[in-house]
């Protein structure tokens, strides 16, 4: 063997064992599988782990021993099958209501009907799946008129405004959501 090549794939001899390379490429890619499967488990423990931390004082406020899956955001909490009342649910949001509201409540509103609005889609997606009936279909009409006028609302406003670019900009945004 030469001394002045580092690595000779074609012979590789470890300990008297002489390795061919298409045998070596496969140890490595084997070797690469373990690291990458090693590094994404010890990441979502390391995220996990790093998330009770952050979640530990509503957990320990709540009195809940069990942390907090974000997927569980998008199902509504079951309700037991002895309640035999109907659940009422709230109305749309009026534009008269809206056009109160500072860009800010907004823009938090609007995020919070998105959430709503994701989780009632993907509660009826599970339910037709399941040839089950979908409890309160009007709900999802009355998320939908209420994101409407949030966006009704912010284009008067971005109409009303002086500055013809900061009204181009406002338009663009309003138009992405």
């Amino acid at each position: 063997m030469n001394e002045n090549i580092l690595f000779d794939f074609d012979n590789v001899g470890c300990i008297g064992i002489h390795l061919s390379s298409s045998l070596l490429y496969c140890i490595i890619n084997i070797i690469g599988f373990a690291a990458m499967f090693l590094s994404r488990t010890l990441g979502r423990t390391l995220f996990a782990a790093a998330a009770r931390s952050r979640n530990y004082a509503t957990t320990a406020a709540a009195g809940s021993s069990e942390g907090h899956n974000p997927l569980q955001e998008f199902f509504e909490a079951d309700r037991s099958p002895d309640d035999d009342k109907p659940v009422v649910y709230g109305r749309s949001w009026k534009a008269s209501e809206l056009r109160l509201k500072s860009w800010d409540d907004l823009h938090k509103l609007w995020y919070v009907l998105l959430k709503e609005k994701n989780m009632l889609m993907t509660q009826r997606q599970m339910l037709n799946a399941q040839n089950l009936r979908f409890h309160n279909p009007e709900r999802i009409p009355k998320v939908r008129k209420s994101m409407c006028r949030i966006k009704q609302v912010l284009t008067e406003r971005a109409i009303e405004e002086p500055d013809p670019r900061r009204s181009a900009e406002m338009k663009r945004m309003i138009n992405a959501l």
